[in-house]
């Protein structure tokens, strides 16, 4: 009798396939030998089961129809927020279940520490500091294999290649530039001595059509003409991919094709960036670009202060120079960033060149590398992860800016007003939290709905608490 094999639910879009990518290589050297069966939508895993690790793909419509009952699975992961794919984890007979689940009392249930934090940041991911693809996995596979895991760096372009494309597009109209920047875009990289080509699919094409009209160029447009096997294919022959947040973005980076992501709109390149170690980010300094859901300032300055001159000086300095140079850059209203890794394994940005906002740079990183510990600390188990690391993060804090540290101090019992809050029966809203610990304000909420407000919950919390509290005082 062979193996249960292992099942992951990903119904989302194309980039949320990509970037489940490494846990399916992940899961294949945590169970080997174990069959990994993955439901997704035919439009997007078809093209891509050329360069997606080796799984058995069911589509979504297979599995509505019935074609996975009467089976049992060693582990099912559920990594779609659809209802559709709670209820399908609900129904389905598995051993360990994560992530969302319907059961048959019509509860929903989050299964694991991870993708409770997910859960929770909704709204609220301004100091996460956790990779989509790394909390896809964090629930199932220990630190040590991500810490193990090597990736390729970026493929070296061949000398002379000053071929650039530009792709246009994103899934939504906010998370990109629009046609006068990519027209704007292009006249740079021509007057730098290099080739852009605009790339897109389908629906990019009015997009790209404008961005060739203001431009007053010949320029060549490829939008509409490629299907991402070709589109793939044809990333080889370029030597640099310019895009927003969108999922060729992460097919170029799984590709090894150079990747400079313009990070604008309501993405956070922490969430969502280019994965694989080497690959660069540019996202505005203004202090609101840090992982909003929504854009609530007026102008929308992370995408105002991304000028296609920079760009394009940028671009030329990577194809044209040692890529050292780039310790020297100074780029006003953006900081640049390289994808990396942590001591533990997991996804981080390297700040990369001169930054004009040093002070307040430095209070965000912080406040980021603080809460990485501490949910590191709380939710890791395999190996379990220090609260010295914690106190030592927030001392870094505290020592750099004191005033900050003071009033997060200050406000932390507010918190606790909220835990036995919700205790009794009432709701809780982490906006209504200080800036500083909504990260802790929304988990907590989703955790006490996810169990209940139970006792147990409550004293966890408390106790959680009151260990910041002596570490604030």
């Amino acid at each position: 009798m062979g193996m249960d094999p292992i099942l992951v639910l990903q119904m989302q879009r194309m980039g949320d396939l990509i970037l489940s990518f490494p846990l399916m290589l992940w899961l294949s050297r945590c169970y080997p030998g174990r069959p990994i069966h993955v439901v997704a939508e035919d439009a997007f895993f078809r093209p891509l089961m050329p360069i997606s690790p080796h799984v058995a793909y069911i589509s979504w419509r297979d599995a509505a129809a019935g074609a996975l009952s009467g089976r049992k699975y060693r582990l099912l992961a559920n990594l779609s927020i659809r209802e559709e794919a709670a209820r399908l984890a609900g129904e389905l007979a598995a051993e360990v279940k994560v992530g969302p689940v319907r059961g048959a009392d019509g509860v929903l249930r989050v299964h694991g520490g991870w993708q409770l934090y997910r859960a929770g940041l909704v709204g609220q991911g301004r100091h996460n500091r956790f990779h989509w693809a790394d909390l896809n996995a964090l629930d199932m596979v220990p630190l040590d294999a991500l810490r193990l895991t090597t990736f390729d760096a970026p493929r070296q372009p061949e000398p002379g290649n000053g071929r650039v494309g530009l792709f246009v597009g994103a899934s939504e109209p906010g998370k990109r530039p629009d046609a006068a920047f990519y027209a704007a875009l292009a006249r740079g990289l021509l007057d730098r001595g290099l080739k852009p080509v605009l790339l897109g699919g389908p629906d990019d094409k009015p997009l790209a059509q404008a961005a060739r009209a203001a431009s007053g160029l010949p320029l060549v447009d490829l939008c509409g003409r490629m299907s991402l096997t070709e589109l793939v294919e044809y990333g080889r022959s370029l030597a640099l991919f310019i895009t927003p947040d969108t999922g060729p973005m992460h097919l170029a980076a799984w590709t090894g094709l150079p990747t400079l992501n313009l990070s604008v709109g309501h993405v956070n390149p922490w969430d969502t960036g280019p994965f694989q170690p080497g690959h660069l980010v540019l996202r505005s300094s203004a202090s609101c670009a840090r992982g909003c859901w929504t854009c609530r300032v007026a102008g929308c300055p992370c995408r105002s202060a991304m000028a296609p001159g920079p760009v394009a000086a940028l671009a030329a300095l990577l194809l044209k120079g040692p890529r050292e140079r780039l310790a020297r850059v100074r780029l006003p209203g953006l900081d640049l960033f390289e994808s990396a890794r942590t001591a533990e394994g997991l996804f981080t940005l390297r700040r990369v060149g001169c930054a004009d906002t040093e002070r307040r740079r430095n209070a965000a990183e912080l406040a980021g590398e603080f809460w990485r510990r501490f949910f590191l600390w709380r939710i890791s188990t395999q190996p379990p992860q220090p609260w010295e690391a914690v106190a030592e993060a927030w001392e870094r804090l505290a020592g750099a800016f004191p005033e900050l540290a003071l009033a997060a101090g200050r406000s932390l019992p507010r918190l606790g007003h909220a835990v036995t809050g919700i205790a009794g029966g009432g709701a809780a809203s982490p906006e209504a939290a200080p800036p500083f610990w909504r990260p802790l304000a929304s988990y907590l909420e989703m955790a006490g709905r996810n169990r209940d407000a139970e006792p147990a919950w409550m004293r966890e919390s408390l106790e959680m608490l009151e260990r910041l509290a002596r570490l604030a005082a």
